[in-house]
């Protein structure tokens, strides 16, 4: 370290020249050095959230550096071990004291994460529910799969610990059937078949997923029926066999159909609507249906919520 270089605690800043016997050394490793009570998982998370700039720039945790390179870091505060409830309205479609199924709404995200700590699913149903504060993890308190961000629907939550146990380990042996409809654009032909692609992170942005190649990532499999043909687009019926990030988005714009308002793997997807749909608050995607057996009673339980206006609007311009 040279001279005048200071280690760094959460909440502090940290900037050291590179040493000639220091270059060629990886970003990451070479900052681990210096920052030892921080994992190499959250300093690579620091690089790519762009709270480490070298020369001045944002580069890859995995940048050689080069003697006389100045690096900066700023090292923020690790988040609050517990989530903070907030009392946001939510939409109840079926509650008892073990479980708690929730029409969520697009543009809520499910949980906090990168870009988003408040406003959450996971907070909302917290402050609901307080008695589940800790079922399944101090962050995301009962929350036993996700919905990304831009979709809305059905999404059950655990609110105790052997409900969360239960649900896992049937979401994880596919015992926990979820439904979605989606529009998508073009005609996708045919009209019914079974999307088994792997998935894995794109290599080329850490927001998106992308269809892996044969052999890496991880098993995604999608089943599709067509439930009617549009102008321009396709209504159609997805069944998660698994549960991926972004899977049925991914995997449909991996058939050249795109879901319609999805920015991130469909492009111009909005293109030709009207100022009014074209604005539309997330992707056409909606849980549409789930059922699963109660991890308590062993009660058969079956959900459904018809698509939101902003779907529906979007159907009746396109019919």
């Amino acid at each position: 370290m040279t001279p005048g270089a200071s280690m760094a605690p959460a909440g502090q800043r940290v900037s050291e020249t590179v040493s000639p016997q220091d270059s060629g050394a990886r970003l990451d490793v070479w900052l681990q050095g210096r920052l030892p009570s921080l994992s190499r998982t959250r300093i690579k998370a620091l690089v790519a959230s762009g709270h480490v700039l070298v020369g001045g720039v944002r580069v890859k945790a995995a940048h050689r550096l080069r003697a006389g390179e100045l690096v900066e870091a700023e090292v923020p505060p690790a988040p609050p071990e517990e989530l903070a409830p907030e009392p946001i309205a939510l939409a109840v479609v079926y509650e008892d004291e073990h479980v708690l199924v929730i029409d969520k709404p697009a543009g809520m995200v499910t949980h906090p994460g990168a870009g988003r700590s408040t406003g959450t699913l996971a907070a909302a149903a917290l402050a609901h529910a307080p008695g589940m504060a800790g079922v399944g993890g101090p962050r995301r308190p009962g929350i036993v799969h996700r919905l990304d961000k831009g979709t809305s629907g059905l999404v059950v939550l655990a609110k105790t610990q052997i409900a969360y146990d239960r649900l896992t380990a049937a979401l994880a042996a596919r015992r926990v059937t979820r439904r979605y409809v989606c529009l998508v654009r073009g005609n996708l032909r045919p009209a019914s078949g079974v999307i088994d692609k792997p998935i894995a992170r794109d290599a080329r942005s850490r927001v998106r997923m992308a269809v892996a190649r044969a052999g890496t990532g991880k098993r995604a499999v999608t089943h599709f029926r067509v439930l009617e043909r549009l102008r321009e687009a396709t209504l159609v019926e997805c069944r998660l066999e698994t549960g991926r990030t972004h899977q049925i988005r991914v995997h449909l714009a991996s058939l050249g159909h795109p879901i319609l308002g999805d920015d991130t793997y469909g492009g111009r997807t909005r293109d030709g609507l009207p100022s009014g749909l074209a604005s539309m608050e997330g992707v056409a995607l909606h849980a549409i249906g789930l059922s699963f057996i109660h991890p308590v009673s062993g009660i058969a339980l079956e959900f459904s919520s018809p698509p939101p206006p902003r779907i529906g609007m979007l159907l009746s311009h396109l019919r």
